[in-house]
């Protein structure tokens, strides 16, 4: 039986500070926006290979982490334990480039975000962008206690798409072409899991 994959566009119109700057244009990138708009790529793209999905969080208010946990062990449950969860985010904090993480140790999780990292590396790599990867542990994804890794049932990966506080990663954040390629970097990834 194929995976079920839940698609988890992190935070909502509610969840204060997760923007861009207002750039000198007057544009700005609201997180909890482009978060969804590339889970809805992602689905698209799911949906036309016949890949069976879920999107955890189809309201744009923000949904607590602990219900979006509940929300995803039921989904999980329900398809015969075979399910697996992307959490899809922008990053900020001043640095630049695209990133994963998993819970902390090894899980099942880390051999699907090495295959999300590679997907990555391929698609960004060569333009430059930075890849930020940690191998002490042998693997390139980063660890985190962060809650929806730690209280998912199933093996949960959380992507950072590159620095909306960074204008030249946010301008790619923003741009139609940025965010098909990394729905499709997420997509390619899931081809190969599923």
């Amino acid at each position: 039986m194929s995976k079920v994959v839940i698609l988890d566009g992190g935070h909502g119109v509610d969840c204060a500070g997760k923007r861009s700057p207002i750039w000198g244009d007057g544009s700005q990138l609201l997180e909890w926006e482009f978060n969804r708009d590339i889970v809805r790529r992602i689905a698209a793209m799911l949906k036309a290979e016949g890949i069976k999905f879920e999107i955890l969080v189809p309201e744009d208010n923000d949904v607590s982490l602990p219900e979006r946990c509940r929300r995803a062990n039921v989904i999980h449950a329900d398809c015969g334990n075979n399910a697996v969860l992307f959490s899809v985010h922008g990053n900020a904090g001043g640095g630049t480039g695209w990133e994963c993480y998993t819970s902390v140790g090894q899980t099942k999780a880390d051999a699907i975000a090495t295959v999300l990292c590679k997907e990555a590396e391929k698609e960004f790599a060569p333009d430059g962008w930075k890849m930020r990867f940690d191998y002490v542990d042998g693997d390139p994804d980063k660890e985190s206690q962060f809650y929806i890794l730690k209280h998912t049932v199933c093996p949960a990966v959380l992507s950072e798409n590159f620095f909306f506080d960074n204008e030249k990663d946010c301008r790619f954040m923003m741009s139609d072409d940025g965010k098909e390629r990394i729905a499709k970097v997420h997509f390619e990834a899931i081809k190969k899991i599923v």
